[in-house]
């Protein structure tokens, strides 16, 4: 095949019949039958993967010999890795405070938590996708790789600038180790246990936060190993922690493949663009980053939002987010989004329920760090501590949370308690975010959000995937944590947006008009060495100041988690199904084994 004729073929409009929204008879959604369920559920469409996708039947057909030491050995990895994933969630993540106030830029923290949260939400649909095209494993390793490049961007940045370009890298393969993980857990766990098993990945967080403190303290202290080396030692860590489930996906991968049951295909470039939907993972990446990036960029810039290039910028992505749809659906062979879950209630939803959570959660907590240490001089650990607390709780109750739906098989009236427990939160926050809280108003404050917050991100990431086939549980686990980080990036854009417009006004209004232009911009764009002593005058003004900042943070993010109240009221209370089979990409595992074959037909059974 000549170029040519690879771009006429891939930009040709597909047939009727190929489009995604044609009726597939080879696949039902998981929850079709379960009560008669949501008008038109039993007529989506799977036409969207048309034919089982080579990875999904490949972790179809190891999960049929491995049995139950391969399961142990499996889980053992899970925990093993989201040990570390934690670990280095909630270090990293601190030191991105120091790094940046060392390069005398604190300022560009909610900029580059924009940044950064926009890929690791991007990231997710391509790497969903490719997993379901060359494997788990394969996809796992390639995550570590992303991993490494950065801690080694990361630490021997001497500018803000390399170490952006290493937080890109980063946020990809903690993104990938991210959705590739609940991808795992939902290959092995029915759907009745599944929020329960996505709730357990993250026990290790009831323990690394409270760890972590004391290491980012011994660290950045004076005499510490710094910043750099902090970072630094996880290139060593993580490919450690990931070999032990690399390798057992890959060992039982080859054993699946001795006994002739593993689904081998040999492929062209074209082909595998094709699989992974080259076109539209290009739309979707480009259109985000263009449309939401400006939305932070456009308050440090001199002109604002007159600035011409920002308005471009978002007009650019406006218009390949308007093309997306219309692409996946003409276009694509195998959208990396079928067009039908922008027509299901129960998807569209619980989208809407983790994006709103999202963006709340991470407008309260973009500057809560530095609040923290300015407003109630706290040190590394407390301040470690305290930032944690809300996500902790939000682990355990999620845990409890997956055990009820476990009982009860509904979850609406689940969602509808946490976002009222949310709502109340930060109601109660905006009493208790002042610079002349105790310790014990803060924390409990951080409890009730963590609360409501378990419920939110647990509860709506099951939902979904009882009105998709299984062979597009890995893309519709993805698509959900993607509106969930996204509005975790348009929380860091609001709380950097309100930091920059006031923080300056607010320190001038508490220090008086006195105060030199050279305190207040080191003030702003610094926590280390530029804080007046504890107990001054000047030092109980600039608490009052950043205290000010964050409770107008607070408002926003209150008036943000209203909406989800009526979301949750329209969501449909599904009945979760009592079947207790694992189907992987419509191969039944249990029998998987006993019928090896070249043409293992990969078609899910009714």
């Amino acid at each position: 095949m000549t170029f040519t004729h690879m771009i006429r073929d891939m930009v040709r409009p597909l047939p009727v019949h190929e489009r995604a929204g044609a009726v597939s008879e080879a696949e039902t959604p998981i929850g079709a039958a379960a009560d008669g369920g949501e008008k038109g559920i039993a007529e989506v469409s799977s036409a969207a993967v048309t034919g089982t996708e080579v990875g999904v039947s490949n972790i179809a057909a190891t999960q049929s010999v491995w049995g139950k030491k391969g399961f142990y050995l499996v889980c053992m990895g899970l925990a093993m890795i989201m040990t570390l994933f934690e670990l280095d969630n909630s270090t990293v993540s601190i030191y991105s405070n120091y790094s940046t106030s060392d390069f005398n830029n604190l300022s560009a923290l909610g900029t580059l938590n924009t940044a950064t949260v926009i890929i690791f939400a991007v990231a997710k649909p391509p790497i969903a996708k490719i997993s379901n095209v060359i494997g788990r494993g394969q996809t796992l390793a390639m995550t570590v790789c992303f991993y490494l490049l950065a801690y080694i961007l990361m630490s021997s940045a001497k500018t803000l600038g390399p170490y952006a370009g290493g937080m890109v890298f980063y946020n990809i393969g903690q993104s990938g180790m991210n959705v590739m993980t609940h991808i795992i857990v939902a290959d092995i766990t029915s759907p009745r246990w599944r929020s329960f098993g996505l709730a357990v990945c993250y026990f290790p967080f009831l323990i690394t936060p409270w760890v972590s403190a004391r290491i980012v303290e011994s660290v950045v202290a004076e005499g510490g190993i710094g910043w750099r080396w902090g970072i630094g030692m996880f290139a060593f860590l993580m490919p450690f922690g990931a070999s032990f489930i690399i390798g057992t996906l890959l060992w039982y991968q080859r054993k699946a493949r001795k006994l002739g049951i593993l689904q081998t295909q040999k492929t062209t470039l074209y082909s595998f663009c094709s699989q992974i939907d080259l076109g539209g993972i290009l739309l979707f990446i480009a259109g985000f980053s263009c449309f939401v990036l400006p939305l932070t960029i456009a308050a440090q810039e001199t002109n604002g939002w007159k600035t011409p290039w920002i308005i471009v910028l978002i007009i650019i992505g406006a218009f390949l987010l308007i093309a997306l749809p219309y692409y996946e659906m003409y276009y694509a062979h195998h959208p990396i989004i079928p067009m039908f879950y922008l027509k299901n209630a129960t998807i569209i939803l619980s989208c809407m329920l983790v994006l709103t959570d999202s963006i709340g959660f991470s407008a309260t907590h973009t500057y809560l760090y530095a609040w923290g240490t300015v407003a109630h001089d706290f040190d590394a650990t407390v301040a470690t501590y305290y930032v944690y607390t809300n996500g902790v709780i939000q682990s355990l109750v999620g845990i409890f949370a997956g055990l009820y739906m476990y009982w009860a098989r509904r979850y609406k009236w689940l969602i509808m308690g946490g976002v009222v427990f949310r709502l109340i939160g930060y109601g109660v926050m905006i009493r208790l975010r002042g610079a002349n809280n105790s310790i014990a108003e803060l924390f409990i404050v951080q409890v009730i959000q963590g609360a409501g917050s378990g419920i939110i991100q647990t509860a709506p990431l099951v939902a979904p995937q009882l009105v998709i086939p299984h062979s597009q549980v890995a893309q519709m686990i993805a698509v959900v944590w993607t509106f969930s980080y996204l509005g975790s990036s348009l929380g860091s854009t609001i709380a950097g947006a309100i930091y920059t417009n006031t923080m300056r006004e607010s320190l001038v209004k508490r220090l008086g008009s006195d105060a030199s232009s050279t305190l207040v911009n080191s003030l702003y764009n610094s926590i280390t060495g530029t804080l007046p002593a504890w107990g001054s005058a000047e030092r109980i003004a600039v608490n009052l100041a950043y205290s000010d900042v964050i409770r107008y943070i607070t408002y926003a993010a209150f008036g943000m988690s209203i909406p989800a109240i009526i979301f949750t009221w329209f969501l449909p209370n599904l009945e979760i199904p009592l079947d207790t089979s694992v189907l992987m990409g419509g191969v039944d595992v249990r029998q998987a084994v006993d019928t090896p074959s070249e043409d293992h037909n990969t078609e899910r059974k009714e």
